[in-house]
């Protein structure tokens, strides 16, 4: 009995082996392999430096250089006999004032200049607080006070040099440098 149950397992596996060889379906066709390469992982790269309107990050030190940046400009101009900012200079001050917070290892140094007009002494000291105002202004934008220096250079550093109101308004101003610069 042990033989018939064996000669009829084998009998139907083999039928069935058979019947799946008869099958209706084509071979299956051997699809060929991706191709084998020498992968190296992809080099790892810094996020990029977000992009902005004008291109440069508007207080970066790139910016002193960019045109077309708000820190390109670099002179306050004053009124005859003043020292305090003019509205028209206090974005200017803003924007020199926030890169100087976004670089604290920056150094600024403030140049103070008068027009010819007036002593020596007396444009010295007008020099002096133009460029004092202009710190005091960048201080309060958040600017260090180890990262400034005011100076005065008188009527010693002129643009022009005729005597007229329109070359003497260019002479009253106080010059922003920075570090490499001075």
């Amino acid at each position: 009995m042990r033989h018939t149950a064996f000669a009829a397992l084998t009998a139907a596996v083999s039928a069935a082996l058979i019947l799946s060889a008869c099958s209706s379906q084509p071979p299956a066709q051997e699809q060929p392999g991706a191709p084998v390469t020498d992968a190296k992982p992809a080099p790892t790269m810094a996020a990029p430096a977000p992009v902005t309107a004008q291109g440069v990050d508007p207080y970066s030190l790139a910016a002193l250089k960019d045109p077309k940046s708000a820190v390109y400009k670099r002179s306050v101009f004053f009124d005859y006999d003043k020292y305090d900012i003019k509205d028209e200079f206090k974005a200017l001050i803003e924007a020199h004032g926030k890169l100087l917070v976004r670089n604290p290892k920056v150094k600024m140094l403030i140049q103070g200049n008068a027009d010819e007009r007036g002593s020596r002494e007396y444009n010295l000291a007008l020099g002096q607080k133009r460029a004092e105002a202009m710190k005091k202004a960048l201080l309060l934008q958040g600017a260090t006070e180890a990262q400034i220096e005011a100076v005065s250079l008188g009527e010693e550093k002129p643009r022009c040099k005729e005597s007229a109101e329109s070359c003497w308004s260019q002479n009253r101003r106080g010059d922003m440098l920075y570090t490499g610069e001075f």
